[in-house]
């Protein structure tokens, strides 16, 4: 079963970014012993596809994520491992 951060993580980017595609995996195990861990708060990664990212750096695009969860840090959230990607991406690679 997923830890109630994954699920908050996914329902809140899934509310800030309109018909998004989220996926998020709890990374925390991997971390154990990690000082910014001991506190309880988690590293996580997230895979988020968003028409919201078109046209953005992909600092922009984090930046974005972050303000969406800035509530969760440093309390649940210690550590993100973010890929924020727009639709459009994987078109405009096939391009090039």
């Amino acid at each position: 079963m997923a830890r109630p951060s994954v699920e908050r993580i996914k329902s809140r980017l899934e509310s800030a970014f309109a018909a998004a595609q989220v996926s998020v995996r709890d990374d925390s195990a991997r971390h154990a012993g990690h000082e910014g861990a001991s506190g309880g708060a988690g590293h996580f990664q997230v895979r988020i596809e968003s028409q919201a990212f078109a046209g953005r750096s992909r600092l922009q695009r984090h930046r974005m994520v972050y303000q969406a969860l800035a509530d969760m840090m440093p309390a649940e959230i210690h550590a993100l491992n973010i890929e924020a990607i727009s639709p459009d991406d994987d078109k405009l690679s096939r391009t090039s």
